[in-house]
């Protein structure tokens, strides 16, 4: 069999030089033939064309910043220690109806074990400040999860008084029943 070998004409192979000479004498190849595409475009499409570009990379960079800080949170996420409060049942502030009663339980969040150590002498005095607290609520204080919230963030900041210089994290509703 014989093969077929195939040639490119002379003006091709010309042209090609020439392109290739122009390109080397504009520094890059990659930049010389990007100028000169842009060369016949008008300036309101050049700065469109750059302001797309610019979105792209800064989209680019805040997205690569997410996902690097999202994967240093989950590495280093720090663990919990959990301790639950004896059950407690509270009347609520009165009303003239009826009686109305709370029973809370309640998990405190800490960072460590040591915390727990340090809050167990000073924990007469954290039931007693979740007593009072408690003992002045309205029913329709705890209605919804705006009033939940409050009472979180309030009982949080009487343990963190009590038991300071510790901390605790968060205060967690296990059970929470208004009757």
């Amino acid at each position: 069999m014989a093969s077929k070998v195939t040639t490119a004409p002379a003006d091709l192979e010309e042209t090609d030089a020439e392109s290739e000479g122009q390109q080397q004498k504009s520094g890059s190849s990659f930049l010389g033939g990007l100028l000169a595409r842009c060369k016949g475009l008008s300036r309101k499409q050049l700065i469109l064309i750059a302001g797309g570009l610019l979105g792209v990379v800064l989209l680019g960079g805040v997205a690569a910043h997410f996902l690097a800080g999202s994967n240093k949170e989950g590495a280093a996420a720090p663990k919990a220690v959990f301790y639950d409060l004896p059950d407690m049942i509270v009347n609520l502030a009165a009303s003239t109806e009826r009686p109305q009663y709370l029973k809370l339980k309640i998990t405190l969040e800490v960072e460590n074990s040591s915390v727990i150590d340090a809050m167990k002498p000073a924990m007469p005095r954290v039931l007693d400040t979740f007593q009072v607290h408690l003992r002045e609520l309205r029913a329709v204080d705890l209605e919804g999860s705006a009033g939940l919230f409050r009472l979180r963030e309030e009982l949080t900041r009487r343990v963190n008084h009590a038991i300071a210089p510790a901390r605790i994290r968060a205060v967690l509703f296990k059970e929470i029943v208004v009757q």
